[in-house]
C-alpha cells in the first residue's frame, strides 16, 4: 500500500503519537507526509500516556492502550484521537468531547473484509468444507456423504442492510443469488437499483429465503431475534451464517432447530460468550461451522484501518473535513442557556421514546414552541435524531453525521419553530412516525406515531410532561423505567411487590391514563426512577406480570 503524499505549503507541522501498535503502512503514511512528525511509542502506561498526551495535535490506538479521563485529564494540544479499528470502548469518549477532542473510527476500512468472512462462511457452509476437510485429514474420504448446494438460484436474506450488509449482498448478486432484506430503519421499498427487496418486518422475510445472514448491531431489539418463535415462520432447512454480534441469534434455539431439521446449518464467527465454554454444543455439532470471532482479521484490513486512522487525524488538523467521527468532537455551538436546556431535553426524550421504535422509522418530525428556540434548532434536531438512532444502528450516528445517516435511510426528518400560545407555552413536542406498512402481532395496522412533550421551566430543568397521549410531569434522568399496564386495580402493587422482591428501590413514580379511560381496554403509564438499573431477571419477570403489556428500562444521564 503505497501512500501519496501531496504537496503543500507547509505552516504548521503536527505532531502524531502512535500510542499503540500499528501496521508499518499507517507508520510509513504519517512519516511521508510533510506536514506531520511521527512519534511511535506504543504500549505506554496510563501515567505515561497522561504526561506527555498534551504535546500532541493527534493520538492513534487500537484496542490495547486506554485512554482514560486520567489520560485526558490535561489534553494540552491534542485535538484528535483516532481508533485504528471499530470499537471505542477503550477510549473516554464523554471526556474527550468535554475537551473539544474529536474521536473517529475506521468502521469502513473493515467493510469488505468482514463482508468476505460472511459470505466465505455460507460458502464453506453449502460445501460442507468443514466437515469434509476433518474427514480428509483423519483419512477418510466419503465424498457421497458431503454433497452440498449451489448458491446460484438460492434466495439470500440479509438482516441488516447498512455498510456490511450490502457489500454482502452485492457479492450474492454476483453469485446469480436473489437477495431480499430486513431493515427496519430503511424507509424504501427496493435498494441497490431496485435489485433488492426490502422489508420492515423480520417475520415477514423468513418464509421467503434459502439463508439468512446478520449484520446488526447488538442491543434490545436485536437481542435474540432468531430464536424459537422466529424460527417456525423459516422454511425447513434453512441456513444461518452469523458473523456480527453473538447473541443476535439464540443459541439454544439454534441447536434445537439444527436437531429438528427446521434449520440445515449454521456457520457462526460470534458467540453471546467468547470464547464459548469448551463443552459448547456448536464447538463440535457435525452441522456447525464456527471460527474464532475472525470478521475483520485479515492483513489487508489491519493495514487499511492504520492507514484510514493516520488520514483521519490529518484531514481533521488541516480543516479539511470529518471522516469517521464518533463525538460530537467538540462542535461548538453558540446557545443561549435555553437553547442548550432543550437541546439536551431533546436528547433525553428521544431516548426515553427510542425504545417504544420498533417498527422503524418514516418520518422524525420536531415543534419547538417558542420563537426563541430558532436558534437552537440544528442542535435540538441533531440531538433529538443522534438519541433515537444510534442504538438501532450498527455504523456510527453522531450530531456530526446524523442528519446524512438518516437521509440515506430514507427518514424525512422536519423541525418547525411557531409562536408560543397561552394554552401550550413554550414547550418540544417530538413525534417519530413509522413506515406506512408497519403491522402489530395481530396484523392490523398499527399505530405509527409515538410522540413524547417536554418543557424547561424557570429552574432550567428538562420535564416530560407527555407520552403518548398520557400526561404527567417528570424529570427524565437516571435509571428508569417505563411500563404500560392494563387499567385495573392492583397494578401498583403488583410492579411494587416485584421490584422490591429484587431489591430495585423505586425512588419516584408518576402514574397517567389517557382521557375517557373506562372501557375495554384501558390502559395506563407507569414511569418510575429507581435507585440503580434492576438487573435482567427483574425485568424479565415484570414483563411476564399479567397485565403488563409493555416494559422498558432506560438509562438517563443524571440531573445537571
Amino acid at each position: 500500500m503505497t501512500a501519496i503524499q501531496t504537496p503543500r505549503n507547509v505552516t504548521q507541522v503536527f505532531k502524531i503519537l502512535a500510542a499503540d501498535k500499528l501496521a508499518p503502512e499507517g507508520l510509513k503514511y504519517v512519516e511521508q507526509q510533510d506536514d506531520a512528525e511521527l512519534v511511535n511509542k506504543p504500549g505506554l502506561s496510563e501515567d505515561e500516556l497522561a504526561k506527555i498526551v498534551g504535546e500532541h495535535d493527534a493520538m492513534i490506538v487500537r484496542s490495547g492502550v486506554k485512554v482514560t479521563a486520567k489520560v485526558l485529564e490535561k489534553p494540552g494540544r491534542l485535538k484528535v484521537i483516532a481508533r485504528a479499528g471499530v470499537g471505542v470502548d477503550n477510549i473516554d469518549c464523554e471526556a474527550a468531547t468535554k475537551h473539544g477532542i474529536l474521536v473517529v473510527n475506521t468502521a469502513d476500512a473493515s467493510t469488505i473484509t468482514t463482508a468476505e468472512h460472511a459470505f466465505a462462511l455460507m460458502m464453506a457452509l453449502n460445501r460442507n468444507i468443514g466437515p469434509a476437510y476433518k474427514k480428509f485429514t483423519e483419512g477418510g474420504w466419503d465424498r457421497n456423504k458431503f454433497e452440498g448446494h449451489q448458491l446460484a438460484g438460492k434466495t439470500l436474506g440479509v438482516v441488516g442492510f447498512g455498510r456490511i450488509g450490502q457489500t454482502v449482498a452485492r457479492r450474492a448478486m454476483a453469485f446469480e443469488m436473489d437477495v431480499v432484506a430486513y431493515d427496519p430503519f430503511i424507509n424504501a421499498q427496493t435498494m441497490l437499483d431496485g435489485k433488492v427487496k426490502m422489508f420492515s418486518q423480520f417475520a415477514d422475510m423468513l418464509p421467503h429465503v434459502d439463508m439468512l445472514t446478520f449484520h446488526v448491531p447488538l442491543n434490545d431489539q436485536t437481542r435474540g431475534m432468531l430464536n424459537a418463535e422466529t424460527f417456525a415462520q423459516c422454511r425447513d432447512g434453512v441456513l444461518v451464517i452469523n458473523a456480527a454480534r453473538g447473541g443476535v441469534v439464540d443459541e439454544t434455539a439454534l441447536i434445537a432447530a439444527i436437531d429438528s431439521g427446521k434449520c440445515g446449518g449454521a456457520a457462526i464467527d460470534v458467540f453471546t460468550k467468547e470464547p464459548p465454554p469448551a463443552d459448547h454444543p456448536l464447538r463440535t455439532h457435525p452441522k456447525v461451522l464456527c471460527t474464532p470471532h475472525l470478521g475483520a482479521s485479515t492483513e489487508e484490513a489491519q493495514q487499511a484501518v492504520s492507514v484510514d486512522a493516520a488520514a483521519a487525524c490529518l484531514t481533521y488538523l488541516r480543516g479539511e473535513g470529518i471522516k469517521g467521527a464518533v463525538n460530537a468532537g467538540g462542535l461548538r455551538i453558540d446557545l443561549s442557556p435555553e437553547q442548550a436546556a432543550y437541546a439536551d431535553l431533546a436528547d433525553r426524550m428521544a431516548q426515553l421514546i427510542s425504545p417504544m421504535v420498533t417498527r422503524g422509522i418514516s418520518q422524525v418530525c420536531i415543534e419547538l414552541v417558542g420563537k426563541q428556540l430558532e436558534g437552537g434548532k440544528s442542535m435540538i434536531e441533531r440531538s433529538a435524531l443522534v438519541a433515537l438512532l444510534r442504538g438501532h444502528l450498527s455504523d456510527p450516528v453522531n450530531i456530526i453525521n446524523v442528519n446524512r445517516v438518516a437521509e440515506a435511510r430514507g427518514i424525512t426528518v422536519r423541525t418547525t419553530t411557531v409562536e408560543e400560545d397561552r394554552v401550550r407555552g413554550e414547550q418540544l413536542v417530538l413525534e417519530v412516525i413509522g413506515p406506512p406498512d408497519a403491522v402489530d402481532s395481530k396484523t392490523q395496522p398499527a399505530d405509527r406515531t409515538r410522540r413524547i412533550v417536554g418543557r424547561v421551566y424557570d429552574d432550567m430543568k428538562p420535564r416530560v410532561v407527555e407520552i403518548n397521549g398520557y400526561h404527567m410531569d417528570m424529570i427524565p434522568a437516571g435509571d428508569m423505567i417505563v411500563l404500560q399496564n392494563d387499567d385495573r386495580p392492583g397494578m401498583i402493587g403488583i410492579v411494587g411487590t416485584l421490584m422490591g422482591k429484587h431489591k430495585v428501590n423505586i425512588a419516584d413514580m408518576t402514574i397517567s391514563r389517557r382521557p375517557n379511560p373506562e372501557g375495554p381496554g384501558a390502559t395506563a403509564l407507569m414511569v418510575f426512577k429507581i435507585d440503580a438499573a434492576a438487573d435482567k431477571q427483574a425485568l424479565e419477570q415484570l414483563k411476564a406480570s399479567e397485565g403488563i403489556l409493555k416494559v422498558a428500562a432506560i438509562k438517563l444521564p443524571e440531573e445537571k
